[in-house]
C-alpha cells in the first residue's frame, strides 16, 4: 500500500477554503469532513485536511499561525508539464488565490511556480524533465572532479 500524506491546514472560513481548494482541483471527501474540517483530496496519496481553528487546537497547544506573515510551511506538488503548472497557478487565482508569492524557478529541466491560498498557505508547483535534471547533475559533478 501506498503511503498517503495529510496536510492539516488551519483556515479562517471554512466553506471558503473548500471553495478555493476545489478551484485548484481537489474534490472534497464526505466521509472525513464536517463543519469543523475537510478533506480535501489533491491525487490518491495526498489529503489537505482544512481545520477550523477550533479544530486545529484540538491538537496542537501551540498559536496558529498568520500564514500570510509567517513562513510556516512550503509545501510543493509536482505536474506533467510547464504548462500544468502555469494552469495550476492560473486555476488558484481564479478561486481566489495570489500567484507567485515566492520567485518562479525556471533552469529549463526544472520549472516551477507558487501559489497563496486564501489563509496565506504557500503552494509550490513544479515540473521537472527527470532525464535533463540528471543530465545536468552528471555535468556538473563531472565539472567538479576536475
Amino acid at each position: 500500500m501506498s503511503k498517503l500524506i495529510f496536510v492539516n491546514l488551519p483556515v479562517a472560513d471554512l466553506p471558503r477554503s473548500i471553495a478555493f481548494y476545489e478551484g485548484v482541483g481537489a474534490t472534497k471527501n464526505p466521509q472525513f469532513s464536517d463543519d469543523t474540517a475537510a478533506c480535501m483530496v489533491v491525487s490518491e496519496t495526498i489529503h489537505v485536511m482544512l481545520l477550523t481553528h477550533a479544530k486545529y487546537r484540538q491538537f496542537t497547544a501551540k498559536a496558529i499561525a498568520d500564514a500570510r506573515t509567517t513562513s510556516e510551511v512550503l509545501i510543493c506538488v509536482s505536474e506533467d508539464s510547464r504548462e500544468s503548472v502555469d494552469a495550476r497557478v492560473s486555476a488558484a487565482v481564479s478561486a481566489g488565490g495570489t500567484a507567485d508569492p515566492t520567485p518562479t524557478q525556471d533552469f529549463g529541466f526544472m520549472y516551477g511556480r507558487s501559489y497563496e491560498d486564501p489563509d496565506g498557505h504557500i503552494w509550490e508547483v513544479m515540473w521537472m524533465d527527470m532525464a535533463a535534471a540528471n543530465e545536468a547533475m552528471a555535468c556538473e559533478g563531472a565539472g567538479q572532479a576536475a
